[in-house]
């Protein structure tokens, strides 16, 4: 089992940048297929990103695509979420999470892993 730690959440401006990390304790993230999802009030928990676990295969939301990179750094154990030109859509909890399944993963039941989540919000 892999423990998954959130950070780089909070308050910023539409048109504005954050980056989130997500650092994995507990096992190698090498063998995992790692995802960023988010949830907002109301909505249920959406996949934003998805990478391989060579970090070569990427899949994005349609929502997201051309604005969010996510990469990851398997010596250092942690996965990174690079947001740019930030709306109020984005406004949501976002959470990382590991898959141990083959493949790149692009449905919220195919991880057993996840972190408590990071609050993103985007003021208009």
């Amino acid at each position: 089992q892999v423990q998954l730690v959130e950070s780089g959440g909070g308050l910023v401006q539409a048109g504005g940048s954050l980056r989130l990390s997500c650092a994995a304790s507990g096992h190698t993230i090498s063998t995992y297929c790692m995802g960023w999802f988010r949830q907002a009030p109301g909505k249920e928990r959406e996949l934003v990103a998805v990478t391989s676990r060579s970090g070569v295969t990427r899949y994005y939301a349609d929502s997201v695509k051309g604005r969010f990179t996510i990469s990851r750094d398997n010596a250092k154990n942690t996965v990174y979420l690079q947001m740019n030109s930030l709306t109020p859509e984005d406004t949501a909890v976002y959470y990382c999470a590991a898959s141990i399944r083959l493949g790149v993963r692009q449905n919220v039941a195919d991880y057993d892993n996840w972190g408590q989540g990071t609050q993103v919000t985007v003021s208009s």
